[in-house]
C-alpha cells in the first residue's frame, strides 16, 4: 500500500464555476503537512472559494481537491472537517451569545457549536483554559462570547479551533474589523503557533501583507479566480508581483518577518 501522502491539501487543474461564470480558474496548488501558508487578493478574487473548497464545503467543477489525503467526492466530508480547525466569520455566526469564552472554546473538541452537546473530563477543561491562557486572555474564560470585543472574540475562535487538536488550521480573514491592539495580539498568536513544530499546516486568507503572521512560509496571490504566484514567502511575495495582484502600484517593506506595503 502507498505510504501517507505529504501534503495536507493538494489542488490539481481546479475550476470553480458558478451560475456559469468562472470563478476559480486552472488553480494547482499543493500544503505540505510543515507549511504555513497565506493566500492575499483582492475583493472578488477567488480567496473565500478556495477556503470553502479546502474545508469541504464546496466541490470543484472540474479537477481534483485533496484535503488530508482524501480526494473530495470520494469522501465523507463530515468525519473529514472533524479533523479541520476552522476560523471564520461564518463560524462565529453560529455560536451562542449566552455560552461562555470557554464553553465556546471547550465544544471545539468535537467541532460542536454548544458545549451541551457532550460531556467533557476536567482535563478538557482545563486544556480549554490553558489555551486562553497561553493568548494572554485567561481573564475571559467566565465572560459570555456576547459580550466580547471582537479582538477577543477571534482569540477564542483561535483557540476553539486548536481544541480539537485538528490537521489543519483555516483562517479566513481572522483579523478583519480588528483594532490595531486586536490585530496585534492575534498575528502575535498566530506567529507562535506557526513557529511551534508540533503545530498542524496552516492556510491564512487576508488582504492585507500587514496581518502576515512571522513565520509563516508561503504565499499565493490571486487574482481574478487565478493564481499570479505561489511559493517561499521570500520568493514570491514582492512589490512586483503585489502590484499585478492588486492592480495599483506598491511598495513593500518587510523587518522582523513582518511586512508593509503602500502606494508607490
Amino acid at each position: 500500500m502507498p505510504g501517507p501522502t505529504p501534503y495536507a491539501l493538494r489542488f490539481e487543474a481546479v475550476d470553480l464555476d458558478r451560475v456559469g461564470t468562472p470563478v476559480l480558474s486552472g488553480v494547482e496548488w499543493s500544503v505540505r503537512r510543515e507549511d504555513r501558508w497565506v493566500i492575499l487578493g483582492p475583493n472578488g478574487s477567488g480567496k473565500t472559494t478556495m477556503f470553502e473548497l479546502a474545508s469541504g464545503y464546496l466541490h470543484p467543477t472540474r479537477g481534483i481537491v485533496e484535503i488530508l489525503g482524501h480526494r473530495l467526492g470520494s469522501v465523507d466530508v463530515r468525519r473529514l472537517r472533524e479533523r479541520i480547525g476552522l476560523v471564520s466569520s461564518a463560524v462565529a455566526k453560529k455560536l451562542l451569545p449566552g455560552v461562555t469564552a470557554e464553553g465556546i472554546v471547550v465544544a471545539g473538541r468535537h467541532a460542536a457549536l454548544e458545549p451541551w452537546w457532550h460531556s467533557y473530563s476536567q482535563a478538557e477543561h482545563d486544556k480549554a483554559a490553558s489555551l486562553l491562557a497561553d493568548a494572554g486572555f485567561a481573564g475571559i474564560a467566565d465572560r459570555p462570547f456576547g459580550v466580547l470585543s471582537d479582538g477577543e472574540r477571534q482569540q477564542v475562535l483561535l483557540a476553539r479551533a486548536m481544541m480539537g487538536e485538528p490537521d489543519l488550521l483555516l483562517l479566513d480573514e481572522p483579523a478583519a474589523g480588528l483594532d490595531m491592539g486586536g490585530r496585534e495580539r492575534l498575528v502575535a498568536r498566530l506567529s507562535s503557533i506557526a513557529a511551534d513544530a508540533a503545530s498542524p499546516p496552516i492556510v491564512m486568507i487576508t488582504h492585507h501583507v500587514e496581518e502576515i503572521p512571522a513565520g509563516f512560509t508561503h504565499v499565493l496571490l490571486l487574482r481574478e479566480g487565478r493564481i499570479v504566484t505561489a511559493g517561499p514567502i521570500f520568493e514570491a511575495l514582492s512589490a512586483a508581483s503585489l502590484s499585478e495582484t492588486f492592480g495599483v502600484a506598491l511598495v513593500l517593506e518587510g523587518t522582523s518577518g513582518r511586512w508593509h506595503s503602500r502606494a508607490r
